[in-house]
């Protein structure tokens, strides 16, 4: 489905164009964009979190997953488990379906998620680019007034914690679906290699998409044809972007070798 907002490149000098676009910030006299990337291998995907994908309508089953979660961590995890915004990027980092979404603050390692499928070249990938500053502020006041507190664009764990002590905090605030961004802690080289920080939204069931389409002023999707799909993939791995990078260890090593070593075929 195409939107109103979508832009199709037409070559990899287009592609780095575009997602730079608009990143000069006159106050600071630097090149400082405020936007969150996310790269998806099909351009019909649904920016759906995996918890809704997982449990469809079981809104209730949330309260279920985390908090066995939380149980079965060990004793060793409880500090690390004390609230729910820490147990939910926790549980994200390590697979749990939560109602978050990963972004991330690099348009490279967003091209290498819209890429890094072969099985996926045979259709169009994207990359969202949200401007998560002015999506901040469409916030209740009582959120955007500790970011102005402090001189910050995002959120980290401990200013949610101050603010929206339990995700319930979150979810009842206002009559009307809210979403905003936040950085985990780095707790491993994966989460910094990858530049990443989430969304979330306080409808664990709402599909991100539908919420931006109410708000077109704050996004843009850049459509990568398909037959560009393979040059653009050489061209980010000779640039050093790939699981060797992003994902270290056995795993992204094992994951960049498969895909380096499959021979190019018709799509």
């Amino acid at each position: 489905m195409e939107l109103k907002n979508d832009i199709r490149i037409e070559s990899w000098s287009e592609l780095c164009d575009r997602v730079y676009d608009n990143s000069f910030q006159p106050s600071l006299d630097r090149f400082r964009a405020n936007f969150a990337f996310r790269g998806i291998s099909d351009k019909n995907y649904n920016l759906e979190s995996r918890f809704a994908r997982t449990c469809k309508g079981n809104v209730h089953l949330e309260y279920h997953l985390l908090r066995n979660f939380r149980k079965y961590a060990g004793d060793n995890h409880q500090d690390a488990l004390n609230s729910d915004w820490r147990t939910l990027t926790i549980g994200q980092h390590y697979g749990l379906p939560t109602r978050l979404l990963d972004w991330t603050y690099s348009p490279f390692v967003a091209i290498h998620f819209a890429t890094a499928d072969i099985n996926k070249f045979g259709c169009d990938g994207v990359i969202w680019k949200v401007d998560f500053v002015k999506a901040h502020k469409v916030l209740p006041s009582k959120l955007k007034s500790i970011l102005e507190d402090v001189g910050s664009n995002s959120f980290t764990i401990e200013m949610l914690d101050e603010v929206l002590p339990t995700l319930k905090d979150f979810d009842t605030l206002t009559g009307e679906t809210q979403a905003l961004f936040f950085e985990p802690p780095s707790i491993d080289s994966r989460i910094v290699n990858q530049f990443a920080f989430f969304s979330v939204m306080s409808d664990p069931l709402a599909t991100f998409n539908h919420w931006l389409n109410n708000h077109p002023d704050l996004f843009t999707r850049i459509i990568i044809p398909k037959e560009l799909k393979w040059e653009i993939r050489d061209k980010l791995d000779q640039a050093n972007i790939t699981e060797r990078l992003l994902f270290p260890g056995l795993d992204g090593l094992a994951k960049w070798l498969e895909r380096h070593y499959t021979p190019k075929t018709p799509i």
